[in-house]
C-alpha cells in the first residue's frame, strides 16, 4: 500500500511503499476513504524541511539548546550522528482522515467492523489509529451528500473541525457576543462557522480575497488585510465601539501583529485565544489595560498527547471532561449531520493518493489551495509486506540471516548502521505500524519489511533475531526466538517482571536439551565491550585484592508521557535502565553478586509508581563492593556517566566513556577521546554476529544475565 512521507532533511515529500499496518490492542485498523490536506500545518512542515541547517536552528532554539548540551556529555561526533538520524527518519504526513473499519484491536468497544469512521490517521491506504482519536460518521452526513464518496469526503474535515471547535470552546463564547477571525485558512473558516452556530457575529481577516468572501458567505463580515480596509475600524462599526468579546487566531505566521491586534479590538476582559502559530512577544500594556485573557488552543482537545488516553484507551469521565477529543470529532459530525456545518464549498481539489507529492510541491510554492482532499483506490490494500530489494547473490556461506523487529531511535541511529556495516545477510525488519519498517528498511540494505513480527519467527532462512522492541516485550519476543530456533540479541532489559524471567529461564533449559544445544541468547548490556572498560578490567587483573566500585549516573528525567516513563511499558527506569551499570560492575569484579540492598527516593506517600533515583549498593562474593547511584533528579549539564574504582591504593576514573583516568597504575596514565563516546556497541554487535557464525559461547554467559536480571527486581523491591 502506499503512505505520503516527508523527508525532513530536505523536505521532499515522497509516496512510498509500506506493508499494511496490524491492529493492537485499544485500535481500529481502517480502510482510508479519502483524507485532507491540512494547508496551514503541512505547509509548515514543507517550509522546515526545505529550509537550510541554520534555518532550522533559528527555528528550534530549544533543540539548539539541547543539541549544544549533548555535545558537551557525548562528544560532537555521537551528537553529529545523532541530528543526522532525527533529520533523516522521514515523518508521516497528514491527519484528518475517513474511512472503513477493517479490524477492532482488544479492548475496543463501540465500534464494529464495517463502521464508517473518521480518525486522526495519516494519508495512507490503510492506518492503525487509536480507537479514542476516532469517531463514527452518523448516517445523516451520509444522507445529506451526493453520493458515499463524497460523504467519506466531507466527514475528512471532522478532525481539523475539531481544532476550530477546541479554540471555540477555550474562548467559551455566547449568544448575542461578537469574534473576530484572524486568519481564514481551513481552521479559521471553520471557526467561523461554528461561532456563527453559537449565535455570534463574526469578522473574519485575512490577507487573501478569496477566503475573505468564502467567510462571507458563511454570515461573516469580512475585512481584507492586503487592502486599504483598517480592521480595528471594522471591529469597532461591528461592535459599536465596545469592541470584540473574544479573538480567535488561526493564521501561521512568526510576527507577533496578529497578538497586537487582537487585544486591541478586545473589549475590557476580551479573551484571546491562539489556535495558530504566531509570534508571542506579547504588549504587557495590550493586555494590562483591558485584563485580557490569553490561552492557547492545544490541538482537538483533552486526551490529545496523553497516552492513557491515546495508547490504553482511558477515557475521561463524561461528567467531569465533558468535551475530549473523541467528543469533539462527534461534535464536529453532529453540526455537519445537522447541515450547520458547510464543508463542500472548502474542497479545492481532488487529488488520487499518488499524485500527492505533486501536491505538496505546489504548497511549497504557495499554490496548494484551500483543502485538497486525497482520494483512494477502491481495492482493499492488502499486502502485509514488502520487497525492498533483492537477495544478495554472494554471501558468506556460514553469515548470518538478520530479521530485526523495531525500527525506533536506537535501532536506526545505533544497530542498523552496525548491522548495515558488518555485512550479515539481512532478510528481512519488521514492526507493528508497518511505515517504520519500509522507511528503515531502504535506509538499511534490508531484502523485504513487514508489519507481522510473526514473519521474523516463521522464515526458516532467518537464524538471528534483534529485538529492539519496548521493554515489556523483550521477554515474550525472546522466548519465541529461543522457541524457534533462532539466535537472540535483546536490548536491555532481558524481562521487566520476575514472571518473565521464569519463563525466559524455563524456554532457554528447554532449548538446551535439543540437539546441538541452545541458540545464543545475548542481552544488550554493550558498556562492558567499551574499550575503556575493557582496558579497566585488564588493568584490574593485576591481582589488586577486592575493590570498591562507585557508579553515578545522572539520568535525568524524561519527558511526560514518553514510554520509559510508564511502567508497565518500561518496568520502571531501575530495571529497565539502571541494569546496564549492575552489569558493569559485575564485569569489572568478575565475582558473583551475593548481596543487593537499595534506596530509593520517591516524590511523596501518594506516588504509586517505581522509583527512577535511588542508590543500589551490591556486594559481591570476592569481597568487592559496588554503589551504583542513579539519579534522575539532576542537572543536564552535569556530566551523565561517571565510574570510579578504588583498588589495592589506586583508582581507576572513567568520565562519560570519553576519558579514562588512572592514578596510581604503573605504565598507565590515560586513556581519552575528544570527539566522541565509546560504549561499546560496535564491538558488541560484532562480537555476537561472530559467535553465531564461527560457533562458541555466548558473549555474556546466561547465568549472568539472569543474576544481573535477578538483582534488578530486588532493587526495584521485587
Amino acid at each position: 500500500m502506499e503512505q505520503l512521507v516527508q523527508e525532513l532533511k530536505h523536505g521532499e515529500t515522497r509516496a512510498v511503499e509500506v506493508p499494511r499496518p496490524v491492529v493492537r490492542p485499544h485500535h481500529l485498523l481502517i480502510r482510508t476513504r479519502a483524507s485532507l490536506l491540512s494547508a496551514g500545518t503541512e505547509r509548515m512542515l514543507t517550509e522546515f524541511g526545505r529550509a537550510s541547517l541554520i534555518q532550522k536552528a533559528r527555528q528550534q532554539p530549544d533543540k539548539v539548546r539541547q543539541v549544544l548540551e549533548k555535545v558537551r556529555t557525548d562528544g560532537l561526533v555521537e551528537t553529529v550522528r545523532a541530528v543526522k538520524n532525527k533529520l533523516e527518519t522521514p515523518i508521516p504526513l497528514g491527519y484528518c482522515n475517513a474511512g472503513v473499519v477493517l479490524e477492532v484491536g482488544e479492548g475496543v468497544r463501540g465500534f464494529r467492523i464495517g463502521d464508517p469512521v473518521v480518525s486522526n490517521g495519516p494519508h495512507a491506504e490503510v492506518v492503525c489509529v487509536a480507537a479514542s482519536l476516532c469517531a463514527r460518521i452518523p448516517n445523516p452526513v451520509f444522507e445529506l451528500a451526493p453520493n458515499e464518496q463524497e460523504a467519506f469526503e466531507r466527514a475528512a474535515f471532522t478532525v481539523i473541525g475539531a481544532v476550530a471547535l477546541q479554540g471555540v470552546r477555550l474562548a467559551q463564547p455566547a449568544l448575542g457576543e461578537t469574534f473576530a477571525v484572524i486568519g481564514l485558512g481551513l481552521v479559521g473558516q471553520l471557526a467561523v462557522q461554528i461561532l456563527r452556530a453559537n449565535g455570534c457575529r463574526v469578522l473574519g481577516m485575512d490577507l487573501r480575497s478569496e477566503r475573505v468572501a468564502l467567510a462571507e458567505r458563511a454570515g461573516a463580515t469580512g475585512v481584507e488585510l492586503s487592502s486599504s480596509q483598517d480592521p480595528l475600524a471594522a471591529a469597532n462599526e461591528l461592535t459599536r465601539g465596545r469592541g470584540m468579546d473574544g479573538v480567535l487566531i488561526t493564521a501561521a505566521t512568526p510576527s507577533s501583529e496578529p497578538v497586537h491586534q487582537a487585544a486591541q479590538m478586545c473589549r475590557q476582559r476580551g479573551r484571546v485565544v491562539l489556535v495558530g502559530v504566531t509570534g508571542l512577544q506579547l504588549s504587557r500594556s495590550d493586555f494590562y489595560r483591558k485584563e485580557l485573557s490569553f490561552q492557547v488552543s492545544c490541538s482537538y482537545g483533552p486526551g490529545r498527547y496523553d497516552p492513557g488516553y491515546e495508547r490504553k484507551g482511558r477515557d475521561y469521565p463524561y461528567g467531569l471532561v465533558r468535551w475530549t477529543a473523541q467528543r469533539n470529532f462527534e461534535a464536529v459530525l453532529e453540526l455537519m449531520a445537522e447541515g450547520k456545518l458547510d464543508v463542500e464549498a472548502l474542497i479545492t481539489r481532488r487529488v488520487p493518493l499518488a499524485r500527492g507529492p505533486v501536491v505538496y510541491e505546489g504548497l511549497a510554492k504557495g499554490d496548494g489551495g484551500m483543502g485538497v482532499v486525497f482520494t483512494y483506490p477502491a481495492a482493499e490494500a492488502a499486502a502485509r509486506s514488502v520487497r525492498l530489494r533483492a537477495s544478495p547473490r554472494q554471501v558468506r556461506p556460514a553469515a548470518p540471516v538478520v530479521g530485526v523487529i523495531g525500527a525506533g531511535a536506537f535501532a536506526t541511529r545505533t544497530v542498523l548502521p552496525l548491522l548495515r556495516r558488518l555485512g550479515p545477510r539481512r532478510k528481512l525488519i519488521a514492526t507493528p505500524g508497518g511505515t517504520r519498517a519500509a522507511l528503515a528498511g531502504r535506509t538499511f540494505g534490508f531484502e523485504e519489511a513487514a508489519a507481522e513480527v510473526d514473519r521474523v519467527f516463521e522464515d526458516d532462512e532467518i537464524d538471528t533475531v534483534f529485538i529492539l522492541t519496548p521493554h515489556d516485550s523483550h521477554a515474550d519476543l525472546a522466548c519465541r526466538g529461543l522457541e524457534a530456533g533462532k539466535n537472540v540479541f535483546v536490548e536491555k532489559p532481558l524481562a521487566v517482571t520476575p514472571e518473565q524471567l521464569e519463563r525466559i529461564e524455563f524456554t532457554y533449559e528447554s532449548a538446551a536439551t535439543q540437539d546441538g544445544g541452545p541458540p545464543i541468547l545475548h542481552v544488550g548490556f554493550n558498556r562492558r565491550f567499551s574499550p575503556y572498560v575493557r582496558k579497566m578490567r585488564e588493568l584490574l587483573r593485576s591481582g589488586s585484592g577486592p575493590m570498591a566500585l562507585v557508579m553515578t549516573v545522572n539520568a535525568g528525567t524524561v519527558d511526560e508521557g514518553h514510554w520509559v516513563d510508564d511502567p508497565e511499558i518500561s518496568g520502571g527506569r531501575i530495571i529497565g535502565e539502571a541494569c546496564h551499570f549492575v552489569d558493569l560492575l559485575r564485569f569489572l569484579v568478575a565475582a558473583p553478586i551475593v548481596d543487593v540492598k537499595s534506596a530509593l527516593l520517591r516524590a511523596g506517600a501518594e506516588d504509586r509508581r517505581p522509583s527512577d533515583t535511588g542508590t543500589i549498593a551490591l556486594s559481591f562474593a570476592d569481597g568487592s563492593t559496588g554503589a551504583v547511584h542513579y539519579l534522575a533528579n539532576g542537572h543536564r549539564r552535569f556530566p551523565k556517566e561517571r565510574l570510579e574504582v578504588f583498588a589495592g591504593g589506586r583508582v581507576l576514573a572513567l568520565d562519560n566513556f570519553r576519558r579514562l583516568r588512572g592514578y596510581g597504575w604503573p605504565r598507565f596514565r590515560g586513556m581519552r577521546s575528544r570527539w566522541k563516546q565509546n560504549k561499546g556497541h560496535a564491538l558488541e554487535v560484532e562480537q555476537f554476529l561472530r559467535r553465531v557464525e564461527d560457533g562458541g559461547p555466548a558473549p555474556i554467559p546466561f547465568d549472568e544475565l539472569v543474576e544481573v536480571t535477578t538483582v534488578c527486581f530486588r532493587a526495584a523491591g521485587y
